[in-house]
């Protein structure tokens, strides 16, 4: 199920949300900072200067079954606020993914056929669900957008660049989560000013 709210109201909450909102982790891509919590998998990232980047080896998309480059974050969350900002050059997917100890959660793909949301419930014959499909929510090429995605219970609000928010609700969206990731397939991809907030 989705639903939409009038731009006005949504940045009178955004607004609220940003000065009660506390950021609980952040990731400043400095050189040579350590961050235990990030996994930058399947390629070689460049990490400098507030930018993660990466171009896909074709030859590890193959030894990893078809998957891209992909950055992990082990942090822990329930109801949390997931900001990022991403450049794809490129891409055919790039994708956003909030995982479980048993699987994934949520998930939303953006590609040059607009976006797909999903939801994964721990039981059933369906491994995913689709709870909402933008075809105009394409990623501008070579170009900075900003996302995010907002969970609160059964909640999720997505916000990608200027697009008006999507609300979806699918009851699978209230576990606990594990880690969030974001990945892509083929291209380039740069990402920055990734930030977990709660109120």
């Amino acid at each position: 199920m989705k639903l939409r709210i009038p731009l006005s109201i949504t940045v009178l909450l955004a607004t609220s949300l940003l000065q009660s909102g506390e950021t609980i982790f952040s990731d400043a891509f400095a050189k040579d900072d350590k961050v235990p919590e990030r996994r930058a998998m399947r390629g070689d990232w460049q990490i400098a200067d507030g930018v993660a980047s990466v171009t896909q080896d074709d030859a590890l998309y193959k030894k990893f079954k078809d998957h891209g480059p992909i950055i992990f974050y082990d942090f822990p969350t329930t109801n949390a606020t997931f900001h990022y900002a991403v450049k794809p050059e490129g891409c055919k997917s790039v994708v956003f993914t909030l995982n479980g100890e048993e699987g994934h959660i949520f998930r939303f793909v953006s590609g040059a056929a607009g976006t797909n949301v999903r939801a994964f419930p721990p039981e059933g014959d369906a491994k995913s669900i689709a709870t909402a499909r933008e075809k105009d929510w394409v990623l501008p090429d070579s170009e900075w957008t900003d996302v995010k995605v907002v969970i609160v219970g059964s909640s999720a609000t997505i916000t990608v660049g200027g697009f008006e928010p999507l609300i979806v609700e699918h009851a699978s969206y209230d576990r606990a989560k594990s880690n969030f990731s974001v990945g892509f397939a083929f291209g380039s991809l740069a990402i920055k000013d990734v930030r977990v907030t709660t109120d």
